[in-house]
């Protein structure tokens, strides 16, 4: 017999949250200046599309592909919702290792399986 489970009764808990979150990014170890980045939280299907950015496989020959430089200009793209200074997409492609780096840290992890389940 299956064991009746309580339904949601709020259905915004199902989906990302639509606030973005701001994050201090240092832009020189030497510097006492930061640059402010909002980063979105992803939705299922945004992860799943960075995953698919990340890898590729060839049907006929079976080949896989593995493209980080790809997944993370989605990445930056996608969940960056906007920085102060304004930086604009080409600005961001032009980041030093430095500052990409540590906004990449703050970038959802597609790599990791972030879901919540409560084993009984």
């Amino acid at each position: 017999m299956l064991e009746e489970k309580k339904i949601v009764s709020n259905k915004a808990n199902l989906f990302a949250k639509q606030e973005t979150e701001m994050h201090y990014i240092k832009v020189d170890p030497d510097l006492d200046e930061y640059l402010k980045v909002w980063v979105k939280e992803p939705t299922f299907l945004e992860v799943e599309k960075a995953q698919m950015k990340l890898v590729k496989v060839n049907a006929k020959t079976q080949e896989v592909d593995i493209n980080m430089a790809e997944a993370t200009r989605y990445l930056f793209e996608t969940f960056i919702d906007k920085t102060e200074p304004n930086l604009s997409a080409i600005d961001l492609l032009r980041l030093t290792p430095y500052v990409g780096n540590q906004i990449k840290e703050v970038l959802p992890d597609i790599f990791t399986d972030n879901t919540k389940e409560e084993k009984k």
